[in-house]
């Protein structure tokens, strides 16, 4: 049950809270203020109608930028096998074949799309499995869905297949052709192959003659010669690429030698890519044997390249599929874990804004802040500092949309039973 219960009028008060901000030695803190809601939007003036927000901390609602609706929640007729990279492959690549027709599809992704919205994410960007002929499926689907959710969380939509599929091929142009009629990126997962430096110049080529922004999946694997991350930033400053690039994952690098980690970061920076990290999923798959614990968290180098001037942001990737088992699309698990795991918390560079203000900028959704004339979009906690805020769950936390408290009661999964029957 929500901790607060906020007026249902247009104009209000609260009050006793506590707004983000950066100290000077650049840590993240707390000001004790208040925020006043006009009409749906932050004002400045104080209304007559107070309540008390008991030191509550106040968040902009999260973007979630690197999500696979399409394959969430079918770990229950679809569980990876021992937890390993082929072993999601594999159960993957079956129940698309088997399963992800429209009826399916619309399921899980609008049972996943109001988990996110009860937690309160405003924009997420999915990846969709496109290899022909899922991509006749499913972006028809992700089309609909849009305009479903359209004022509820904005939508990008970005392909998903393995780079040895990019070519002039029909077959693939129609992939990309279809991403593009509506409005989607593309993107594929790039790896050692045979041709990978012409593959990834084609797949450019490509992008740019539909005016496309790009997002890989780049390097998830703890082999250290895995350096397409290094390619990517090279063909990217040679072609003079002029759409925004993001690239995922990673996490090779992070097994690298230093001199070579250098030169990468170097030249990623130079070619301005964006980078997201997905600190569960990689932590779940990577460096799993049956036989043996572990030896590395599975993720990139974050606090190196912020350092060298490349934005950085965090998202949910796989919710409850062979990918990664858990996950519910709900931004503070990922903001904690990625605290956790990334060691974020003893660091003066400005995490708090590759939850919410930098993957906004990357993927072009609008950009909002706790000041004067924005949305009145935000969450308030119960919690009165960091350390209450990352220990808990925050399952009682208050969404606040247009200036209304929503329903935050998540859907129950009993809802997609018929699916695995």
């Amino acid at each position: 049950m929500d901790f607060l219960k906020l007026p249902t009028t247009s104009e209000w008060t609260i009050k006793n809270v506590g707004i983000p901000e950066y100290s000077k030695d650049g840590h993240l803190t707390f000001r004790n203020d208040s925020l006043s809601v006009r009409n749906g939007n932050i004002t400045s003036e104080i209304s007559d109608t107070i309540v008390d927000g008991q030191e509550g901390i106040v968040f902009p609602l999260f973007v979630d930028m690197h999500t696979h609706l399409d394959k969430g929640h079918i770990w229950p007729r679809a569980p990876n096998p021992n937890g390993t990279f082929d072993g999601a492959l594999n159960a993957v690549l079956n129940d698309r074949k088997a399963n992800w027709k429209a009826e399916d599809l619309v399921k899980r992704m609008d049972f996943a799309l109001r988990c996110a919205y009860a937690h309160g994410t405003r924009a997420l960007r999915t990846h969709l499995d496109s290899a022909a002929p899922q991509h006749r499926i499913s972006w028809p689907v992700f089309r609909e869905l849009r305009e479903e959710w359209r004022g509820r969380i904005a939508l990008q939509a970005v392909t998903i297949l393995g780079i040895e599929y990019v070519s002039d091929d029909p077959s693939f142009l129609d992939i990309a052709d279809m991403a593009s009629s509506c409005g989607g990126l593309l993107g594929c997962v790039t790896y050692p192959c045979a041709n990978l430096t012409d593959r990834i110049q084609t797949f450019f080529r490509i992008a740019r003659e539909r005016q496309m922004s790009v997002d890989f999946h780049s390097d998830e694997t703890n082999d250290p010669s895995s350096s397409s991350l290094r390619e990517i930033a090279r063909i990217v400053l040679e072609t003079g690429f002029e759409y925004p690039v993001t690239v995922g994952h990673c996490c090779s690098l992070a097994q690298q030698n230093p001199d070579e980690i250098d030169e990468t970061l170097n030249i990623v920076a130079e070619a301005g890519l964006n980078i997201v990290s997905l600190p569960m999923c990689n932590m779940y798959l990577q460096d799993r044997n049956e036989f043996s614990t572990p030896r590395w968290r599975g993720v990139t180098l974050v606090h190196e390249m912020v350092r060298k001037g490349i934005q950085v942001s965090f998202a949910s990737d796989n919710t409850r599929d062979p990918f990664y088992a858990y996950g519910d699309l709900d931004m503070v698990e990922v903001m904690r874990e990625a605290t956790r795991i990334c060691h974020l918390d003893h660091s003066t560079l400005p995490w708090f804004e590759s939850f919410n203000e930098t993957p906004a900028k990357v993927c072009g959704f609008e950009t909002m802040k706790l000041e004067t004339g924005s949305p009145a979009d935000f969450i308030v906690f119960k919690a009165r500092n960091l350390s209450e805020y990352f220990s808990r769950p925050q399952m009682n936390r208050v969404v606040v949309r247009k200036g209304n408290q929503i329903d935050r009661k998540l859907p129950d999964y009993s809802e997609l039973d018929s699916l695995w029957r």
